[in-house]
């Protein structure tokens, strides 16, 4: 970081951006397994909440990759530093009062941690998308699996590289057991609880 920095503060805060957009930001941060489904969630919830009118934005973790985060590989290294760049990217999403989403695999306890701290307390919320490895290997929607078990992928996360799951996430969510539509709207009610929406 540079030396010569000073913060500039806006006569616009995020509490007056949230007032305007009547609701509560917030990161609602998505992790799990390659295929537990959390980009076919969080983008039906995104689909969702934009319907009710609420001011949302999802970053994919595939999609990132392809601009911002387009210069990182998958070591345990580059995984958090893509993880790093997401949660500063999900925190300016939040001082501009919306609902960002993340789905990500963010396999280390330590960097979804590292993303919570950047928002306050009440602003994070971390949704274990809990499919087994056993299901989420026989859906294999990117054929990624099968690659890794040949050995054609590296730090493959489940295979040879591990997934630290959530010790304390806000919201579990069972999509081995449950479909798309009942993920979601666990999540919506969870969401009023919370009194985000």
């Amino acid at each position: 970081m540079g030396t010569n920095l000073t913060w500039h503060d806006s006569v616009i805060t995020k509490q007056d951006r949230a007032k305007r957009k009547e609701q509560k930001p917030c990161v609602i941060w998505f992790t799990g397994l390659s295929g537990a489904g959390k980009s076919t969630i969080a983008n039906a919830l995104e689909h969702k909440l934009f319907e009710q009118g609420r001011h949302c934005y999802l970053l994919d973790g595939d999609n990132v990759r392809h601009g911002l985060n387009g210069d990182l590989g998958f070591t345990d290294a580059d995984r958090v530093e893509n993880i790093r760049r997401i949660g500063e990217a999900a925190k300016l999403f939040v001082d501009a009062g919306l609902i960002a989403m993340t789905a990500f695999i963010s396999p280390f306890r330590v960097e979804r941690q590292m993303a919570r701290d950047l928002v306050d307390d009440d602003e994070f919320i971390e949704v274990h998308v809990a499919t087994s490895l056993d299901v989420c290997e026989e859906r294999d929607p990117k054929g990624l699996y099968k690659k890794a078990r040949a050995g054609e992928i590296p730090n493959f996360t489940g295979i040879d590289s591990d997934y630290e799951a959530p010790a304390k996430p806000e919201l579990v969510l069972d999509a081995g057991a449950n479909d798309v539509d009942t993920c979601v709207e666990q999540l919506l009610d969870y969401l009023k609880q919370r009194q985000a929406i």
